[in-house]
Order: structure tokens, then C-alpha cells, then sequence
């Protein structure tokens, strides 16, 4: 009878081990624009992603109808960190997915007058900020590359 408890207990012990995939990489190949709808909410799905945006657009113009009208720009890092910018923004954002939300993890100030034309580039291990054409930053989930 000890046998027979000591056997499950191991398979019951090793059904519970958790499994780890690596590595793994989430990367999206390029930056995807999503418009905005009335709700606030955009959609892609190739990725079969959606959020609500309106906070975003609120933390980054204290104006709660900035969003109507706009579109986001949005690439996915290899760790699985958003970057988020629109026109007119001072700052990227960076989300993380968590139990159905995005929260945020990190917020960079990238020009003090807010971009025209930003667009993000995967450029691994970073995530590459540009403005139109010109090159401005490297970015992952921590910071600027380069700056400590």
C-alpha cells in the first residue's frame, strides 16, 4: 500500500512541474497603425489584439477626446513588451499584457514638442524609434540605449 501511495505521489508530483518553452521569441516584423474607433478601442487581427486606448491619450494630452480622429502605432518586442506612440506624442509607451489588460511598464520621453511622422523599426535585440525617415532611438523595456 506505501508502494502504491508513493507511486502517485511521484506521478501526481511530476504532472504539476511546470513546463518552460525557450527560447521564445514574440516579435512583431514590423510596426502595425491601427485607427481608432469611437470607443477608443484598436484592433489587429492578424495578431488577433485589441486594447482600449483612451488613457493612453489622456495621460499623454490631458484632453479625453485626443484619441478621436488619430491612430496608434504599435510593434512587439521579442520579451513581449508593446511600444505604443501616436502623432503629436512626447513619449513612447510600453505595455505589457497581464490577466486581460495592458499595464504599463514603462513610459520615455522622446522629443519635447511631440513627433509628426514616428514610426517604430524592429532592430533586434532594441525596438527602433524613428521620425519619418531619420533615425532618434533604440529602445527595449528598460530605457534608451545608451542611457543609464
Amino acid at each position: 500500500m506505501k508502494y502504491i501511495v508513493f507511486f502517485i505521489g511521484i506521478i501526481f508530483w511530476v504532472g504539476c512541474a511546470s513546463i518552460v518553452l525557450e527560447p521564445s521569441d514574440f516579435a512583431w516584423p514590423i510596426e502595425t497603425v491601427l485607427n481608432i474607433d469611437e470607443d477608443g478601442l484598436v484592433q489587429e487581427t492578424r495578431y488577433s489584439f485589441s486594447t482600449n486606448v483612451k488613457q493612453m491619450f489622456y495621460a499623454e494630452n490631458q484632453d479625453s477626446n485626443s484619441y478621436r480622429n488619430n491612430s496608434v502605432r504599435i510593434i512587439r518586442d521579442q520579451a513581449g513588451y508593446y511600444y505604443m506612440i501616436s502623432t503629436g506624442f512626447k513619449n513612447v509607451y510600453i505595455f505589457k499584457a497581464d490577466n486581460g489588460k495592458m499595464i504599463l511598464h514603462n513610459k520615455f520621453v522622446v522629443s519635447e514638442f511631440g513627433l509628426d511622422l514616428p514610426a517604430f523599426n524592429q532592430r533586434k535585440p532594441y525596438v527602433e524609434l524613428l521620425e519619418g525617415e531619420q533615425h532618434l532611438v533604440y529602445l527595449n523595456s528598460d530605457g534608451i540605449k545608451g542611457e543609464e
